[in-house]
């Protein structure tokens, strides 16, 4: 949650929930270094202070998986934060730049770009690639 508040407060702080929100959807991916660096360092922790440095993949798969699901229960929580605390005028922004540059029509980016939908997608991804990336981490900080 606080690396992606974080990540939120800076995109904000850069401009690209306004100013250079016509970039936004390229910088916002870089989001993902960080929450894999999150995986790596925990697994390892894990590794290192419950398993007494030996942790197979299955090991590591579900202590992958348990973090998935605490970040997938507070990622509503941290949407809510980031669109009405970090970013309120973020879906006014991006709804005005989809139908000013002709991407969607005036409904069709109201319908998309709301705190309902955005929380109804976190709910969805957050697992998803949280499951993705514990299977992808769990590989390199196994060592049994």
């Amino acid at each position: 949650m606080v690396v992606m508040l974080a990540w939120m407060w800076l995109e904000k702080l850069t401009g690209l929930h306004d100013v250079h929100i016509d970039k936004h959807y390229i910088y916002t991916n870089f989001v993902a270094i960080l929450a894999i660096a999150v995986y790596v360092f925990a697994l390892r922790d894990k590794r290192e202070n419950y398993y007494n440095g030996v942790m197979t993949y299955k090991q590591g798969f579900i202590s992958g998986l348990i973090i998935s699901i605490i970040v997938t229960v507070f990622s509503p929580i941290t949407q809510y934060i980031t669109s009405e605390i970090i970013s309120p005028d973020y879906f006014n922004n991006v709804i005005e730049y989809s139908v000013g540059e002709g991407e969607m029509t005036l409904e069709a980016a109201q319908n998309y770009f709301n705190l309902k939908s955005y929380m109804t997608q976190v709910v969805i991804a957050t697992p998803i690639m949280g499951i993705i990336t514990t299977a992808i981490v769990a590989v390199f900080v196994k060592n049994k």
